[in-house]
């Protein structure tokens, strides 16, 4: 995902709740300037559904410039919930992290997210650090599966 991306952000952001918004973004708007930030420190990716129209959206990077350790954000239109995509799309952030350096993954989000945790935890051994309703959670990516896309046959 690039800036020249914008519409795609916005068709996927107008399809999400103003309850998801909060939980991922922390307010119910993002600008192109924020999109502008996010995109100089980390990765993205707009998942398409079958129709075209934007499901998910993923960002994996050094946010927090904490050396080996690469942020996780990720989001899903409300409708297109536990199907799948946040797992497939957690699983890829995690395998390009790593192939860039990282030893560990993070997510911070709200402790009442217990999808997002549940899928943080699937991934792989994790460590929870809370901080009010918050909660910072690390995934080790040495613990992680091979990428079957780039794993030796």
């Amino acid at each position: 995902m690039t800036e020249a991306d914008w519409d795609l952000v916005a068709a996927f952001h107008a399809q999400c709740s103003e309850q998801n918004l909060l939980r991922r973004w922390g307010r119910t708007r993002l600008t192109p300037r924020d999109l502008s930030r996010l995109l100089a420190h980390a990765q993205c990716w707009i998942g398409l559904g079958a129709d075209e129209r934007p499901v998910a959206l993923a960002c994996v990077g050094p946010v927090s410039r904490e050396p080996g350790v690469f942020d996780l954000g990720l989001q899903v239109v409300d409708h297109r919930q536990r199907q799948g995509i946040g797992t497939a799309l957690a699983c890829q952030a995690a395998h390009v992290a790593r192939a860039r350096g990282a030893h560990t993954l993070s997510a911070f989000t709200q402790v009442a997210n217990t999808p997002m945790l549940r899928l943080l935890d699937r991934l792989g051994p994790t460590s929870h650090t809370r901080d009010g309703p918050y909660v910072e959670v690390r995934l080790a990516l040495d613990a992680l599966a091979p990428d079957p896309e780039t794993a030796p046959p």
